[in-house]
């Protein structure tokens, strides 16, 4: 009875350790998607700095936290020297994050890939003592697309575990997403319609993965106004 309680109680301070570890970490990204977010108005030029962080900073936000493990995946051909065979295999497809940031930090072990202009797909050298910051969806539309969100994928390893963090900032459901008034003018108006997270999500979730969100929500010729 006496060795059961001991164990019990080891348990508990374990998980108390490791909730208090995650609590510390997500507090740091936060702040520094929030810095990050703080000198992109700064560049833009928009007098309220806090534009864009605020919405992470409120109490009600809807960030999240995801731990990814992607297991290897041994290679099927017959002939390891044959040029055929695909030595990595998509362990999540291609897609972009519908947040506003995404900080993301993984293990020695490489597999994300980002998708350039032409199409081509570029690795991300893995560093485990670096982060890789994801512009989402909500952060295009709130900067009139001057920054735009970037569509990638992660590849399995065949015979390496990755293992990956991804902090997602995103804002209260109910919280409307709109371009700040000093970047829109007479030859740059407004591209997409105001909207809530809310409502983004939901839509997001009505399509496929790779599917393109903000085109739902794309101002007409006859609508984009200064």
């Amino acid at each position: 009875m006496n060795s059961n309680w001991k164990r019990q109680r080891r348990s508990r301070g374990s998980s108390v350790l490791v909730y208090s570890a995650v609590s510390a970490y997500i507090e740091a990204v936060r702040e520094l998607a929030c810095e990050l977010l703080d000198l992109l108005a700064e560049g833009l030029w928009v007098p309220d700095r806090s534009v864009f962080s605020r919405l992470i900073r409120d109490v009600d936000s809807d960030s999240i936290i995801r731990l990814n493990h992607y297991p290897p995946m041994p290679m099927l051909c017959q002939d390891k020297d044959s040029s055929p065979c695909n030595q990595n295999k998509v362990g999540f497809g291609e897609h972009s994050d519908p947040q506003i940031l995404t900080i993301l930090r993984s293990n020695d072990v490489g597999g994300l890939q980002i998708s350039l202009n032409d199409g081509a797909w570029v690795p991300v050298t893995p560093d485990p003592a670096t982060f890789c910051v994801n512009v989402g969806d909500l952060l295009q539309a709130m900067t009139n697309g001057r920054f735009v969100s970037v569509r990638h994928k992660a590849l399995t390893n065949s015979s390496k575990s990755r293992l990956s963090m991804a902090y997602f900032a995103a804002p209260p459901p109910d919280a409307r997403i709109t371009v700040p008034p000093e970047m829109i003018s007479p030859t740059k108006p407004a591209l997409y319609k105001p909207f809530t997270w809310g409502e983004f999500k939901k839509a997001a979730f009505a399509l496929r993965l790779g599917d393109s969100r903000l085109g739902l929500f794309r101002m007409e010729c006859d609508e984009q106004v200064a």
